[in-house]
């Protein structure tokens, strides 16, 4: 079993999604910010169906349905750091992302929408 991915304090998620933003973001930004919002994707999503990758950050498997437990997964999502940041904080719609070949999703499960973008409180929230 894959250890959990933890969010990262606030101020830190901010300071660098600013240096993003602005165009000047590091390796470690991207990292930090990768990271960060995949674990909010497993707090939003648990389950272990479909794998969601950004290489070479991290990948998280999330989603209920059948459990992948080893090989290939059945279902697998993967983007690149820049594009994994849009798309979490809403700057990207999910479904524009696929359009242009920013994402390679394959397999059930893989459409993200009802999760993202990751800064809003998930459906039914506050309810």
């Amino acid at each position: 079993m894959t250890a959990r991915l933890r969010t990262a304090p606030a101020a830190e998620v901010a300071d660098a999604l600013a240096r993003v933003r602005a165009g000047r973001g590091e390796r470690a930004d991207l990292r930090l910010l990768t990271k960060h919002y995949l674990a909010l994707l497993e707090q939003r999503a648990p389950g272990r169906s479909v794998e969601v990758r950004v290489p070479p950050y991290a990948a998280v498997q999330c989603i209920e349905g059948v459990r992948h437990t080893r090989g290939t997964p059945p279902a697998v999502v993967e983007t690149d750091a820049t594009t994994w940041i849009a798309v979490a904080t809403g700057e990207l719609a999910w479904a524009e992302a696929v359009a242009q070949g920013r994402v390679s999703a394959s397999g059930e499960r893989t459409d993200l929408t009802p999760y993202l973008p990751l800064l809003r409180p998930p459906d039914g929230a506050g309810r």
